[in-house]
């Protein structure tokens, strides 16, 4: 069972970081040249970078996670709560592998 989550994680790990790697040019710096392009454009361009970028920091966030998850699984630890100590009920690891506490305390 253990496997199944590590490969899990490991699969969306490589997804992450394929679509981070697909979408660097759209975070790049927005040039500011009147001439070729208009004022409108430009500013639809710096909107398309930022969400560019929040998207980005949201799949460091989430690779964040799945390397916790990875070194919980490494140390013996994963499926039991990092705050009370009870285990993780399996149906929670299913939705979310990265879960690091229980209901109660996710919920508290």
């Amino acid at each position: 069972m253990l496997m199944k989550f590590r490969e899990r994680l490991d699969q969306e790990a490589a997804e992450l970081r394929a679509a981070d790697a697909q979408t660097s040019s759209d975070r790049a710096p927005v040039e500011l040249d009147q001439v070729a392009v208009g004022r409108l454009s430009r500013m639809d361009a710096m909107q398309q970078q930022a969400m560019a970028q929040a998207q980005s920091r949201r799949r460091a966030g989430r690779l964040k996670a799945i390397r916790a998850a990875l070194q919980r699984m490494d140390e013996d630890e994963f499926g039991w709560c990092q705050n009370c100590g009870e285990e993780i009920a399996p149906g929670r690891l299913d939705l979310d592998p990265t879960a690091s506490q229980c209901v109660s305390c996710a919920a508290g």
